[in-house]
């Protein structure tokens, strides 16, 4: 059974950092397009950031560049969202998302993933 799985949530204070995994169970991450995604208390999910399936092609929204770093390691099968210079505006659960998409090896930060984790929290306040 495919099945993503977020860790590394927690409480941080404003300007610190965290670092988010999704690991794969059921399938490999290879050939996949992952993206990040975030929803804050009475606010629609938003994408953060996404990579393709050969980590060529990086996005991110404009309220997390310069900060957030995306990444994966396909031999571990585990995609990491690095949190920089947190804010208080960056608090929501953050889920990851996968789709099939080998080639062009591209990604999107629009909700159609076909697959999504359960989520891990992320609050950032002092």
């Amino acid at each position: 059974q495919l099945q993503l799985v977020e860790s590394g949530g927690g409480l941080v204070q404003p300007g610190g950092s965290l670092r988010l995994s999704c690991a794969a169970s059921g399938f490999t991450l290879d050939g996949y397009a992952i993206g990040w995604f975030r929803q804050a208390p009475g606010k629609e999910r938003e994408g953060v950031s996404c990579i393709g399936s050969n980590g060529g092609m990086r996005n991110y929204a404009d309220s997390v560049k310069g900060r957030f770093t995306i990444s994966r390691d396909n031999a571990k099968n585990t995609v990491y969202l690095q949190m920089n210079s947190l804010k208080p505006e960056d608090t929501g659960v953050y889920y990851c998302a996968a789709e099939r998409a080998p080639y062009p090896p591209i990604c999107t930060m629009l909700r159609r993933y076909p697959h999504w984790g359960q989520g891990t929290q992320v609050t950032v306040s002092s």
